[in-house]
């Protein structure tokens, strides 16, 4: 079980990535203040990734809360009981 939440948790990490880069891509007064403004860049592409990107992110943080959901509840308890350890 700990090698599938690896491989979702690497994996939301490069699609957090992906939609990052094309999302700083897709604005473009950050790409002029960088002065990248000449690069020409496929928006339309850009735009297909990052919000394929986005789709994926969603369906992955789903799959990665229900991986994770004993330990959600067991902190939830804890933390509503007021057990919950303080560092």
């Amino acid at each position: 079980m700990q090698v599938v939440k690896w491989c979702v948790n690497l994996t939301m990490g490069m699609v957090f990535l992906l939609s990052a880069v094309t999302g700083f891509f897709k604005f473009t007064l950050l790409v002029r203040a960088f002065g990248l403004s000449g690069v020409v860049l496929p928006i339309a592409l850009m735009s297909d990734i990052h919000d394929w990107a986005g789709i994926a992110l969603c369906f992955l943080v789903a799959v990665h809360l229900f991986l994770n959901r004993a330990w959600i509840l067991s902190m939830t308890k804890k933390v509503l009981a007021g057990t919950a350890e303080n560092p």
